[in-house]
């Protein structure tokens, strides 16, 4: 597995041609995944293992891609530290007892989260099964402060201003919180690379709500002590901090891939990171929903930012849309395969 086209490229080593996954690729887009989802509510899904798996290798079935990623969601290891979750199709998730004070981080527990989420663990074994060495499986999770704001906003937010107003007011009760957080990610973490997991992701969805001055502070730093901490020459890591403009200060992160938003400039992105850091991304979810000469176009326009030096993953510059044609995304994919290997 080691070998493979996608860890490779993780590698920044010599490839043949781009590799290609994108974001959500395990998900509503896709009707073989809607009638699953129309017999089970979500959580229930991520939480039976034979469930999670055959979502996960859908995609891999029936498009192709390089790489397959858990089917889960970042908001069970909130889950496990003892908040109480709910995910409605229509709302998006919440937590019924979010964090408000300093009273309800020490009721916060840290331990026995690979007990809790043995589940998520069950189903990376049984993924990997089913691949049968076809694709490397990438595990995730958030990263301390995207699980920080829904732990602390007890939803999705707009502004964010009870997470943000808590690391202006309270600096000290923030870093407690966010120190927590990192401590049970990193066990989650390596649980799911003892389970088989051939590469690790850690989403910072909500990286760019932080002023730049406090993203180092309040972010990047945890996402640096996860990565150190589970790190191996074998495991790859991916950061993707998205809506962060400072991309210079990823250079210094022990991560091996960044990935690129749709709102940067990958030629820009480029040239800041040098070849520190191999790029992925970074194509807008929405263009999918137009048609393939228009896919093909702007997939192109990607690639040709990145150039013939390689150290390039093709990738979305955030999750799939729901509503995506499956033929546009086959088109997609089938392009990278057969065009890609131009710029190697």
């Amino acid at each position: 597995m080691s070998e493979h086209l996608f860890l490779r490229a993780c590698r920044n080593e010599k490839t043949e041609r781009t590799p290609i996954w994108v974001m959500r690729q395990a998900g509503r887009y896709l009707p073989e995944y809607r009638a699953v989802r129309a017999k089970h509510d979500f959580l229930t899904m991520c939480k039976t293992p034979e469930l999670a798996a055959e979502i996960t290798v859908q995609p891999i079935d029936i498009i192709g891609f390089d790489a397959a990623i858990i089917f889960s969601d970042i908001l069970v290891v909130p889950e496990a530290m003892g908040l109480s979750l709910k995910i409605i199709e229509s709302k998006g998730p919440s937590f019924d007892n979010p964090v408000t004070g300093t009273g309800d981080i020490e009721k916060l527990t840290t331990t026995g989260i690979a007990d809790k989420l043995k589940y998520v663990y069950d189903a990376v074994k049984l993924t990997k099964k089913q691949l049968d060495g076809r694709v490397p499986l990438i595990g995730f999770a958030g990263a301390p402060f995207t699980l920080a704001a829904y732990m602390v906003e007890g939803k999705g937010s707009k502004n964010f201003e009870k997470i943000k107003t808590l690391i202006f007011k309270e600096p000290v009760t923030a870093h407690k919180l966010l120190g927590k957080i990192t401590k049970s990610v990193i066990e989650y973490l390596k649980g799911k690379i003892e389970a088989g997991c051939d590469a690790i992701q850690i989403f910072d969805s909500w990286a760019g709500v932080l002023p730049p001055d406090y993203y180092e502070e309040f972010s990047l730093r945890y996402i640096n002590e996860i990565i150190s901490a589970i790190k191996t020459e074998e495991i790859p890591v991916i950061a993707f901090p998205r809506g962060i403009r400072n991309l210079e200060v990823m250079k210094s992160s022990p991560c091996d891939v960044v990935g690129i938003d749709w709102e940067s400039d990958l030629s820009k992105v480029k040239d800041i990171l040098g070849s520190s850091k191999v790029l992925q991304g970074n194509m807008d979810p929405v263009i999918l929903l137009s048609d393939e000469k228009k896919i093909v176009t702007e997939a192109g326009k990607v690639l040709d930012k990145i150039g013939k030096d390689g150290g390039h993953i093709f990738n979305l510059g955030h999750g799939i849309l729901p509503g995506t044609p499956v033929e546009n995304i086959k088109a997609l994919v089938k392009f990278i395969k057969e065009e890609s290997f131009k710029y190697h």
